[in-house]
This record gives structure tokens, sequence and C-alpha cells, in this order.
């Protein structure tokens, strides 16, 4: 009996490199948003986008190469 579960291949759009890439960079805005000193709106706002950002970091650090 041949299943073909065993050549299933992951979705294309669930690749580790480009979503990594992406929370790394709403990191790195959660950051810029901290450090400014014009708008309190984004200074409000960026512990809630470094929080999104890491928390994304870690869910695509499972996905597959």
């Amino acid at each position: 009996m041949n299943t073909n579960v065993d050549n299933i291949k992951p979705r294309r759009i669930f690749r580790r490199g480009p979503w990594e890439n992406g929370s790394t960079a709403l990191i790195c805005a959660g950051i810029l948003m901290l450090m400014q000193p014009f708008m309190l709106q984004l200074y409000t706002w960026s512990f809630a986008v470094i929080l999104a950002g890491t928390v994304g970091f870690i869910i695509t650090s499972h996905f597959p190469e």
C-alpha cells in the first residue's frame, strides 16, 4: 500500500527565510519607533510591534527551510 503522504512537500508560502526576514524587520521597526523622539503614538505602539515581531519570529523559526 503506497500512500502519498511521504511525498507531500510543504507549501512554498511557509518557507522560513522570507517570514523570518519580515519578523526581523518588524522588530527593527519597533525599536526605531521606541527610539524616535517626535511622535508619542509611535512610542506608544512600539512595544506591541516588538512583541508581535518576536512572536512571529518564534513561530516562523519552526517553518521548514
